[in-house]
């Protein structure tokens, strides 16, 4: 049976979070004189002087109407590398805890648990890139409080096996992290259905892929009314700035042009599976559930650098484990991709 109070640090459990004037009063009035705010306005056309929502309300509730998760399971943050690093620093002692990874996987986990003075125990993904569910068993003691599984994952393409996945959430009393970055291309259904049946799930999505807003840094998290009290107990007062907040507001109105960009990603994706195949020096393109592709190549160096002469740039993933000679390639707009597939005959 997971318990949080076993695994949550102990001056997290004694940790008052700070208290900001926006925490203190909440409702309408007309003069604000409590947050040290600059009254006179802000030098630009739209007003910014004034400090905005701590807990993100208005973007929660219509976060709630697309994903059926009420605000209290959702935690908002710059980025889910924000999230990453809240879990690190709410659950883990540095010096002491461990966190599994599955490499190849998200490097950011890593980092972060560097940052954090956490030991990171590897279970390599198989070859099929599929969780090696024994390892990840033998490598879990009583110090390992995480587990990120990224799913479809990055670099590889592919989704987890649910099974798989499930197993491990049954069977580890700390926190399993299921990262769905790519949910939106793939045809597996997302955890967050999930969410009821297990305790210690956290599934974290992003605003930067399908959504298009990379540029504002706006990542989700959802799990648990415990967890997510954590992690707002720990995060910065004012972690998500006001125009992110106003303009992810005015992103997620416009689904249907979300959906009709995914629908043309899918058939970009396959487009370019279809005629990267013919290609001599490509070896293997592994099956994709996300936006980009991993294409095992006979001279992933050379075709990188011949392509940033180019002007083009792909991710050479070729130092990565279970990557050897892979280019990870995003699916672009119908012109880049055809300018890429001609670049890439001449070198051929």
């Amino acid at each position: 049976m997971f318990d949080i109070n076993n695994i949550l640090r102990e001056n997290i459990k004694r940790l008052v979070p700070y208290s900001s004037a926006r925490d203190e009063y909440q409702g309408e009035a007309s003069v604000f004189l409590d947050a040290n705010e600059n009254a006179f306005g802000s030098p630009l056309d739209q007003q910014f002087n004034r400090y905005p929502d701590p807990l993100q309300y208005d973007l929660k509730k219509r976060i709630t109407e697309i994903k059926g998760v009420p605000p209290r399971n959702i935690f908002i943050g710059n980025g889910s590398d924000e999230a990453i690093d809240i879990l690190f620093r709410s659950f883990c002692n540095p010096g002491v805890d461990n966190v599994v990874l599955v490499p190849p996987t998200y490097g950011m986990y890593e980092v972060s648990a560097n940052i954090n003075d956490i030991e990171i125990r590897k279970v390599n993904l198989t070859e099929e890139y599929q969780l090696n569910v024994e390892g990840i068993a033998e490598a879990v003691d009583k110090n390992t409080k995480l587990i990120f599984i990224c799913s479809p994952n990055n670099p590889t393409g592919n989704s987890i096996n649910r099974d798989d996945i499930q197993t491990v959430l049954a069977n580890f009393r700390g926190i399993v992290v299921v990262d769905e970055a790519y949910i939106n291309f793939s045809r597996q259904k997302s955890f967050i259905q999930e969410l009821t049946e297990y305790s210690n799930l956290v599934v974290m999505q992003t605003l930067s892929k399908a959504w298009g807003l990379a540029g504002l840094r706006v990542g989700m998290a959802f799990a648990s009314e415990e967890i997510i009290e954590v992690m707002n107990k720990v995060k910065p007062p004012y972690n998500v700035n006001e125009s992110s907040q106003q303009l992810a507001l005015a992103a997620l109105a416009n689904v249907d042009q979300v959906n009709e960009w995914i629908k043309e990603t899918l058939a970009q994706r396959d487009r370019l599976v279809l005629a990267l195949k013919d290609m001599e020096f490509v070896v293997d393109i592994y099956p994709s559930d996300a936006n980009f592709i991993l294409v095992k190549t006979t001279n992933a160096n050379g075709i990188y650098d011949f392509l940033v002469k180019q002007g083009i740039i792909v991710r050479n993933r070729s130092k990565v484990e279970l990557c050897e000679g892979c280019l990870r390639i995003t699916i672009g707009t119908p012109d880049e991709n055809t300018i890429l597939l001609e670049t890439l005959k001449t070198f051929e």
